[in-house]
């Protein structure tokens, strides 16, 4: 029989999964390739998985309602291909960072509308929002390479020559929407309406608002997303967001948010999630395997993200439920009045 030291044992092992997962993967590849556990590779790892994590960071809080956005690489290409037409019609750079950054608000509440108004349901919704955002973007560009002047390729500068600017600006988010989650009364509404939809409803929730608002979210972190990957990268082709968004969603899902809503943190959760991902394909490239092994290392982490969570959101009710049974016996028995004594004792 389990008892209620075991129950909580186990409890804290499941929800800090993702740093136990984080630091086993880390000193392994520590131990295997001399190279890694240096500050210069650390340094890299978190700047190449900042555009990544800031798509996380908005995956993240739609996941919290128990809804999904697959569009956000397509709004990632959109971004970027519009800052890339503007700034080739000579428009200033600030105004076309403004108008990439404003596209993924408008497309976040396109999906926003098309869930709320006309009730399909969010994997549908995006899952068009994808091919229709990706056909505009081909559209935009005429299916060309854009190239970026030098002026906004400073993926490399360093704040104060401490912190790299792709760096600053994912900590900036991740910062934001953990204060949301945690200390506004929106990000508890967000995690009310994750746990119990009809609930909520009943609760007063305007549930059309704060859904509309994650994807909003979600549609702004990956315009940002686009204009960190431009500064790192300095172009725009018709490959660029492919598949991102299935890697956003596993190092949300990795860092401990559930698929089913209502279960999650941007930090350290997501934040390590992000770094997990990263961490593993830089890993491969120093054990130098197979490129095309890679991909399919990648499939796999997705895989075992999504089996985690399962098995780790039904455990954690089996075992909270548990928990709450013995508790509320061991409070009757403690309130259970003592048998009077018999005449002569």
């Amino acid at each position: 029989m389990i008892t209620k030291t075991n129950n909580r044992i186990l409890l804290l092992i499941l929800k800090n999964m993702p740093v136990i997962l984080f630091i086993i993967i880390f000193i392994g590849f520590s131990l295997l390739d001399h190279r890694f556990f240096t500050a210069q590779n650390f340094d890299n790892i978190l700047r190449s998985s900042s555009f990544v994590g800031i798509l996380a960071v908005g995956m993240t809080l739609v996941l919290l309602t128990g809804g999904i956005d697959l569009s956000v690489g397509a709004i990632m290409y959109v971004a970027g291909g519009l800052i890339g037409i503007m700034l080739e019609q000579n428009f200033n750079l600030w105004l076309s960072i403004s108008v990439g950054l404003l596209s993924g608000i408008v497309f976040g509440l396109f999906n926003a509308f098309i869930i709320t108004k006309l009730k399909i349901i969010p994997f549908m919704a995006t899952l068009g929002t994808l091919t229709a955002g990706r056909g505009l973007a081909l559209l935009i560009t005429h299916s060309r390479a854009l190239s970026f002047p030098a002026s906004i390729k400073v993926g490399a500068v360093k704040v104060f020559d401490l912190i790299p600017v792709p760096v600053l600006i994912f900590l900036i988010v991740v910062t934001v929407a953990f204060l949301i989650l945690l200390l506004t009364p929106l990000g508890r509404q967000i995690y009310a309406l994750g746990n119990d939809l009809e609930a909520a409803k009943k609760a007063g929730l305007n549930t059309d608002r704060l859904i509309a608002f994650v994807y909003i979210f979600s549609g702004f972190c990956a315009a940002l997303a686009a204009v960190v990957a431009i500064t790192q990268q300095g172009r725009v082709s018709a490959s660029f967001g492919s598949g991102i968004e299935f890697r956003a969603i596993a190092a949300a899902v990795l860092g401990g948010t559930s698929l089913f809503g209502g279960v999650g943190l941007v930090f350290p959760g997501t934040f390590i999630g992000v770094m997990l991902m990263q961490m593993i394909q830089t890993g491969m490239v120093y054990l130098q395997v197979d490129g095309y092994l890679q991909d399919i290392v990648v499939a796999c982490v997705i895989f075992f993200a999504i089996f985690i969570d399962a098995q780790r959101i039904g455990l954690l009710r089996k075992l909270e439920r548990r928990t709450i049974r013995i508790e509320k016996d061991m409070d009757r028995y403690s309130k259970k009045p003592a048998p009077e004594m018999m005449n002569g004792d």
